[in-house]
């Protein structure tokens, strides 16, 4: 009881949180974003993420590291680097625009080697809300089914998907009703650190 009673406040926060929020519908968001991809070009690298340094014909050079909480790696002679948000190209360009001070023409690559940062929360009228880490891209409906399903006070018909974006926060209003009974329709996908609420 003390659990979904704690999970219930957060809940509300959250929404309290986004009151000013802009509000949009599914239909507006429903192409898949290439950062949910966690093998695609796009992937934007997080904390706790692992990623493998390769600098050619430099092996005390090249090396794996974890991203920390912080979003910061350490790399010899490179130093500290913010990787957070950034992609492995960005980060590699970056990686090889410093180390070009001590190597000449360095070549980097940089691999991400394990996907650790993807999270999203499922909150509200569901039978586990929690945060939950994901690996591949998730559906609304993999999220939902994640945290055990709809209890029965749930409304299917007001699912509220809040999402951060550079331009500040949504709420993007699905009816899961209407996403399961429209055949052929296009899954809504999630992205990291969207926050899934049931009513």
């Amino acid at each position: 009881m003390k659990q979904t009673t704690r999970w219930s406040r957060l809940a509300s926060l959250s929404v309290l949180l986004v009151a000013g929020a802009t509000i949009v519908t599914a239909a507006d968001v429903l192409r898949p974003p290439p950062s949910t991809t966690a093998d695609g070009a796009e992937y934007r690298l997080g904390p706790e993420d692992v990623i493998d340094v390769f600098v050619w014909k430099e092996p005390d050079l090249t090396m794996t590291v974890v991203v920390r909480p912080d979003g910061r790696i350490s790399l010899p002679l490179a130093n500290e680097i913010e990787a957070n948000g950034k992609t492995a190209v960005e980060l590699q360009q970056e990686i090889a625009a410093r180390l070009s001070k001590y190597v000449v023409q360095p070549v980097v690559n940089v691999m991400v080697k394990q996907v650790n940062s993807l999270k999203i929360s499922v909150l509200g009228e569901v039978r586990r809300p929690d945060v939950y880490r994901i690996k591949n891209r998730v559906t609304v409906l993999d999220a939902i089914a994640m945290a055990g399903g709809f209890t029965d006070l749930a409304r299917p018909n007001k699912v509220i998907v809040l999402r951060q974006t550079p331009t500040g926060p949504q709420r993007i209003k699905i009816n899961i009703k209407q996403l399961v009974g429209d055949d052929g329709g296009t899954p809504f996908y999630l992205q990291t650190l969207d926050t899934v609420y049931v009513e």
